[in-house]
Parts: C-alpha cells; structure tokens; sequence
C-alpha cells in the first residue's frame, strides 16, 4: 500500500504495529533456590532461564515498552547541546532540586 503527499510521488506503509517484548517465565522458588545454589550464589552464574526480572544489570532479560522504544527512535541523542538533553537536565533538576547534573554514558558508570 502506498500513500500520495505531493504530484505523483509515492511512500509506501507498512500494515503492522511494532511491539518490543519479551515473554517472562516465573520458575518455582524451589528450582530458583536450587540455580542459585549451584551458581555458587554467584549472580553472574545464573542463567536467563532461570530468571525472571535481570535486577544485576542494565541489560539482559528485561524487555522495553512501545514507548521506550519509540523515544528512543525520536531522540536527538548528540552529546552536546541537544534539546532533549536541556529538557532532561530541567526534568532532574526539577526532580532532585540539584542545582549541578552530570550525565554518564550507562548506568553501570553512574
């Protein structure tokens, strides 16, 4: 299918909506008891199987909403002098009443 904007030219649509998900399992606490204990209850030992929120680290089994992810595609994310950084900035500092805010490049670095 395809749309008409000016003259003769046309852009085609895509028919489908996109969703960004992620099917979660909720294991007994029995055999999450039992994966922790033969990871040596080391969190990094753990596998996504035996999972159901990644609380360890900013990525892994969690999935990002339709929303998330269209912010993401709308973004101007240059480092410096963006907007979407001035309009971050005046959230934080609204937020947190911080007179200074210094952005990191990824939660771990904060």
């Amino acid at each position: 299918m395809a749309l008409n904007f000016y003259g003769d030219e046309q852009f085609p649509l895509e028919m489908h909506k996109v969703r960004v998900i992620q099917k979660l399992n909720l294991v007994p606490i029995e055999r999450r008891l039992e994966a922790a204990t033969e990871a040596g209850n080391n969190t990094f030992l753990l596998k996504n199987k035996d999972i159901y929120l990644d609380m360890l680290t900013d990525s892994g089994v969690n999935a990002m909403s339709d929303r998330q992810v269209s912010s993401m595609l709308k973004v101007d994310d240059s480092y410096a002098g963006s907007a979407d950084w001035d309009e971050c900035e005046a959230v934080i500092k609204d937020m947190f009443g911080m007179d200074y805010v210094l952005p990191v490049h990824q939660g771990r670095a904060a």
